[in-house]
């Protein structure tokens, strides 16, 4: 987030506040603090600070639509956080619970102070007790409400802006590859074109209408792929190859996609796989693929964890343009005796973060807030996980439980102010993956097209 940072702790209270300048000077202390409107967003959990009829909760991130915004304004020798939907209404606390309270009262104060990697607390003046995220139960998440308490992990907080900071896209020859944006196909493999993909009556809502070579010379660089084990080894089905007729192998797939990079030497393309295979199946699936390893790129062998991604161009010059990841735990491997990555495909969630994948049923209306796919009793990736010298790249999904061509299309002419507007902010980055069904309709490559002309 590109904002000035106080050199010195912040105090936010209540009062009438003067207009709002770019930024405001704190009296008391002569340091400033960013004026705007925030979402007050959990480092911990991704999860945003919403004004839940009075209780203060941290909900899923859902751009204007849960009363999670809030304005960071200055009156006197205080601060406060007043709702963008209740005015006079402010983020404060009753006891150690947080909950709105009228901006004019002096639980409605906060001293903000930066605790470093963009990150503030949220203190009560004179007192060692912070807004924080309450504790974590065993076998639960952590509750939504949110609570006063002590400092630590769950008290360190993101003043993302509601309109997100951005700068426009380098020129070809300095931009990162996690700085640009691909159109991205979900269940690539379930198209109806190349062979089959599920029994009967599933494969009559195939996710795609195209093949994966035509998803290719379309400008397809993404591709999403259930892979399950046969008898006959690695094969793309959805669910079950059960009652499948005509299923693809993974290898064949990829084959189509290697071949396309050869043809094609500045392009590159990346696979996501969903993945219920053991690691010798699958490594033995891939040495059928005749060329991989000439494009192959092992981020894992270039540094990517602590120089950050590199530049699209120097990716291309080293022939690196194909990557690999999948789903499956390094756990179950390490268990297993054999990592994927040991062959070249990364685990996923070691180098991406990604938002839940269904935005509701076939039909009606669309649930578009966005948070991790990965957040539950166990699993802790915030959509917002950063690390010193390294971001991992956002697959954001798009798409529904079932795929109907008429919402599909219509879903898909939304895609760029979904991302924009709900996507960025909840990620604290731009979508680097967009993932869409049937991306023959409503155009989303305009989406891509719109979000690689700026950086976040």
């Amino acid at each position: 987030m590109r904002i000035r940072r106080p050199s010195l702790p912040l105090v936010a209270s209540a009062a009438a506040a003067a207009a709002l300048t770019t930024v405001l000077a704190a009296p008391a202390s002569g340091a400033e603090v960013p004026s705007g409107t925030y979402y007050v967003q959990s480092a911990l959990t991704g999860l945003n600070a919403a004004d839940s009829g009075g209780a203060v909760e941290q909900h899923n991130p859902r751009g204007n639509e849960d009363h999670q915004q809030w304005t960071l304004r200055a009156s006197g020798t205080a601060y406060v956080l007043e709702s963008t939907d209740a005015a006079g209404n402010c983020l404060g606390r009753s006891g150690d619970q947080a909950r709105t309270v009228p901006c004019a009262g002096a639980d409605a104060a906060w001293e903000v102070t930066p605790a470093g990697a963009d990150r503030y607390t949220l203190k009560v003046p004179g007192a060692e007790r912070y807004l924080t995220v309450g504790a974590k139960p065993s076998g639960g998440t952590y509750p939504a409400r949110l609570a006063v308490g002590a400092a630590g992990d769950r008290a360190a907080w993101y003043l993302t802006p509601v309109t997100s900071p951005t700068a426009p896209m380098p020129s070809a020859d300095r931009r990162t590859f996690d700085q640009v944006t691909f159109l991205t196909a979900h269940n690539a493999y379930a198209n109806g074109v190349d062979g089959g993909f599920a029994p009967p009556f599933v494969n009559l809502a195939p996710n795609q209408s195209r093949g994966i070579t035509q998803q290719l010379q379309d400008g397809v660089r993404g591709f999403m792929l259930d892979l399950h084990q046969t008898p006959d080894g690695a094969i793309l089905c959805h669910n079950s190859c059960t009652l499948v007729s005509r299923p693809v192998a993974l290898w064949v797939d990829l084959q189509r996609i290697v071949d396309f990079l050869e043809q094609h030497p500045q392009e590159m393309a990346t696979v996501f796989l969903e993945d219920y295979v053991d690691p010798a199946v699958l490594r033995d699936e891939l040495a059928r693929v005749d060329g991989l390893s000439d494009v192959l790129f092992r981020p894992d062998q270039a540094g990517v964890r602590t120089g950050g991604w590199p530049k699209v161009a120097d990716l291309i010059a080293r022939n690196d343009r194909l990557l690999l990841f999948t789903d499956h735990s390094r756990a179950a491997d390490e268990t297993a005796g054999l990592t994927r990555d040991g062959f070249g495909v990364m685990y996923q969630r070691e180098w991406t973060v990604e938002n839940y994948w269904s935005m509701g049923s076939g039909a009606g209306t669309s649930d578009w807030s966005c948070y991790s796919r990965w957040y539950d009793a166990d699993t802790t990736i915030p959509l917002t996980r950063t690390e010193p010298g390294f971001r991992p790249l956002f697959v954001m999904n798009h798409f529904r439980d079932v795929t109907l061509s008429a919402t599909a299309g219509t879903d898909n002419t939304k895609l760029a102010d979904r991302a924009r507007r709900f996507c960025q902010p909840a990620a604290r980055k731009k979508p680097t993956f967009l993932a869409v069904d049937r991306y023959d309709l409503g155009d989303p490559m305009a989406a891509v097209n719109e979000l690689n002309t700026y950086v976040y």
